[in-house]
């Protein structure tokens, strides 16, 4: 069993969205924070046992990752108007040691304003990024019970979020872990019919 490789996928950023206000000039609301973390162990499932799955993300796992066109959304919808975009440069993307720094100035609309000033505030600290990994892109550590995505293939979006959860991570999640729980425990019955065998010819 293998978790379907173009699915995309959503994940909750470690670290704050803040407002840079020394940055800020006239009438420009700029906000930055990481949307990717590095070599991070991030719980990313529990099962009804309480058993914890982990996933982390390797430092090189951006290298060839399509980031050509992504815009800052909010809450991840297409139903609210783009707050900035790499392609005219109103968002910036860069890759360093520790993961992906974003730098967004809001576009000066309403809803832009709006978003700055929850910011602001605090009442959203929180962001997370929707990719796709790449085919070949990601391994599973049984021991560790930990998912290391090596390569991803496109970045769709970075967001402000209010939510510190979506279900749609939960359940990629429990597909993709669960589908390496079958393959552990099919390995684990041959390898015990091999060793029967093994004792009945001995």
């Amino acid at each position: 069993m293998t978790m379907e490789k173009t699915k995309k996928e959503i994940r909750l950023a470690e670290l704050r969205i803040k407002s840079d206000l020394t940055a800020n000039e006239g009438n420009d609301m700029i906000v930055e924070g990481y949307a990717v973390i590095f070599n991070e162990p991030t719980v990313i499932f529990t099962d009804s046992a309480g058993i914890e799955y982990y996933e982390v993300i390797d430092k090189h796992a951006l290298d060839n990752c399509d980031m050509s066109d992504v815009p800052f959304k909010y809450n991840h919808s297409d139903d609210v108007m783009v707050m900035a975009r790499t392609r005219n440069k109103t968002l910036q993307l860069s890759v360093d040691d520790k993961g992906l720094f974003i730098r967004a100035n809001l576009a000066n609309t309403t809803t832009g304003n709006d978003l700055y000033q929850l910011i602001k505030r605090g009442d959203i600290d929180k962001m997370s990024f929707a990719f796709v990994v790449a085919p070949e892109g990601d391994n599973y550590d049984v021991k560790t019970r930990t998912r290391i995505i090596t390569a991803i293939e496109k970045l769709f979006d970075v967001s402000a979020v209010d939510l510190p959860a979506y279900d749609t991570t939960s359940i990629s999640a429990r597909g993709y872990f669960e589908s390496q729980e079958e393959i552990r425990k099919q390995l684990e019955k041959e390898a015990l019919k091999r060793k029967l065998l093994l004792k009945t010819y001995l």
